[in-house]
C-alpha cells in the first residue's frame, strides 16, 4: 500500500489520556477513515475501562481493551530477564521491552477487523516510533503505519490544546497545568519519568515526582529478607509461595518499593541519535535482576555465565532498539534460554532503605559450588595444591617469552 492510498481502517494504541484522544479525532479528520481503539492492560495500574467510554465520545464502535499483564511478565519480560538484560549498565528495559507486544496486537487486530492501517501515538523525537514500526514491519511487512507527531502541524502543548478545546475533547485539567508536569510511561516492570525539570541533567528530581517508591530516607527501620524461589531461570515462588508471573512481579513492586528499593537517575543515548535524561522506578526488576545473578553464580558454569555477561550487552541493544522480533534477537535467545535449564534454586534477598544484599543461594539439584574444594580448612585431598604449579608455568610461558625479548 502507498501512502497516497486511501485509508478505510485504523487501528490506533489508544490510552485515553490527552494526546491519543487528540490523535483519535485528527485521524477521523484527517483521513476520514473509521478507528478503531486498542487498550492493553499491561500493568500501568490505572484503570484502562475509561478509554472505552472515551472512545465511544470520539464515535468509535470498535474499542478493544485487553488485559495482558501476565502475557506480558511471562513472554516478554521474564525472557528478557534471563539475559541479566541492562541497556548501558543501568536501564532495564521498562519501556522497550513493552513495545514489541503492543506491536504485535495492533497488527493482530488489524487483521481481524479487516483494518489497513495502524497508529501510535510516538513522537518523532524518541524510540519508541522505531519500536513500534519495526515490530509492525517484522509481523506484516505491508501494513501502513501513520505516525500523526511526523504529519500534523500540532507541534506545542498550546496548538494541542486549542485543537482539544475546538474539537471538544476533555482536557482534564491540564490546560491550567494540573497534572504531572512529566512525561510518564508504566508498565509491571517500570514507570518512567522525562521531561519537565528533567530536561537539565543537573538538576535533582522532586522527592513527589516519584509514585512507586519511598524515599530511603522515608522506609522502615527494620530490614526485610525474602526468598527467591527459580526455576530454568525463572522466579515462580516468593517465600515459598508459588506465584504466577504477574503476580510476582506487582508483588515484589509493592515490598520494594516500600522499601525505597528501585529508583534509577541515567542519561541514555536514544537510538535516533540524541541523549536523554530520564529516572525511573523499577522495584520488583532491580530485586530480580539482584537474585537471578546470585542464582546463576551457583549453577551456571564458569564459561556459560562469562559468554552470556559478554552477549548482554548487545542483547540488551537489540531490545532498546526495538528488533525484538529480528532474527538475530531469536538467535540469542535460543542461546540465553539454553543456558538456563540449571537455573535452579532460592536467593534470600536483604532490603534495607533503598538497597539490595543477596545474604544467601541454594540449589539442592544444580549447585556447582563443592565445598570439599573451596574450603580453607582440610579437604583431605579433593584438590591437590601443587597441581597449581604447573597450571600456572603454562599460563606464565607467553608472559615470560615476551618479557626476555623486550628486557634490556
Amino acid at each position: 500500500m502507498t501512502s497516497e492510498t486511501p485509508v478505510r481502517k485504523v487501528v490506533l494504541a489508544y490510552s485515553g489520556g490527552l494526546d491519543t484522544s487528540i490523535i483519535l479525532k485528527w485521524l477521523q479528520d484527517t483521513y476520514g477513515c473509521e478507528v478503531v481503539t486498542f487498550t492493553a492492560d499491561i500493568g500501568q495500574g490505572e484503570e484502562v475501562e475509561p478509554a472505552r467510554a472515551k472512545a465511544r465520545e470520539l464515535g468509535v464502535s470498535e474499542i478493544h481493551i485487553e488485559d495482558l499483564r501476565e502475557e506480558f511478565a511471562r513472554d516478554y519480560v521474564f525472557p528478557m530477564m534471563r539475559g541479566n538484560t541492562v541497556y548501558e549498565g543501568e536501564y532495564m528495559l521498562g519501556t522497550s521491552i513493552a513495545r514489541p507486544l503492543i506491536a504485535r496486537r495492533l497488527v493482530e487486530i488489524a487483521r481481524a477487523t479487516g483494518a489497513d492501517a495502524i497508529a501510535h501515538g510516538a513522537t518523532g523525537k524518541g524510540n519508541d516510533q522505531v519500536r513500534f514500526e519495526l515490530g509492525a514491519y517484522a509481523l506484516e511487512p505491508d501494513i501502513r503505519v501513520i505516525a500523526p507527531w511526523r504529519e500534523w502541524d500540532l507541534n506545542s502543548r498550546e496548538k494541542l490544546l486549542a485543537y482539544a478545546e475546538a474539537h471538544g475533547i476533555p482536557v482534564e485539567g491540564k490546560k491550567h497545568g494540573g497534572g504531572s508536569p512529566y512525561s510518564m510511561d508504566a508498565n509491571l516492570l517500570h514507570i518512567s519519568y522525562e521531561g519537565g525539570v528533567l530536561e537539565d541533567p543537573w538538576a535533582e528530581p522532586e522527592e513527589g515526582m516519584w509514585r512507586w517508591t519511598t524515599a530511603p530516607e522515608q522506609a522502615p527501620d527494620q530490614s526485610l529478607y525474602l526468598d527467591i524461589g527459580f526455576e530454568a531461570g525463572d522466579p515462580v515462588s516468593v517465600d515459598g509461595e508459588r506465584l504466577p508471573p504477574a503476580e510476582l512481579m506487582e508483588h515484589l513492586n509493592r515490598v520494594a518499593g516500600a522499601h525505597g528499593v528501585g529508583r534509577d537517575d541515567l542519561v541514555e543515548n536514544r537510538y535516533v541519535g540524541m541523549k536523554s535524561r530520564g529516572c525511573y522506578e523499577t522495584p520488583a526488576g532491580t530485586v530480580l535482576l539482584k537474585a537471578r545473578r546470585a542464582m546463576e553464580s551457583l549453577t551456571l558454569d564458569r564459561e556459560v555465565a562469562h559468554l552470556k555477561d559478554e552477549l548482554m550487552p548487545r542483547y540488551a541493544t537489540v531490545i532498546y532498539n526495538g528488533y525484538w522480533w529480528s532474527p538475530e534477537r531469536h538467535m540469542l535467545q535460543a542461546a540465553i534460554d539454553t543456558s538456563q535449564t540449571p537455573v535452579n534454586g532460592t536467593v534470600r534477598l536483604k532490603l534495607f532503605k533503598g538497597s539490595v544484599a543477596v545474604v544467601g543461594r541454594s540449589s539442592e539439584s544444580d549447585s556447582l559450588f563443592d565445598e570439599a574444594v573451596a574450603t580453607f580448612e582440610d579437604d583431605a585431598g579433593a584438590y591437590d595444591q601443587k597441581d597449581a604449579e604447573g597450571f600456572i608455568r603454562l599460563n606464565a610461558l607467553r608472559l615470560r617469552t615476551a618479557a626476555r625479548r623486550h628486557r634490556p
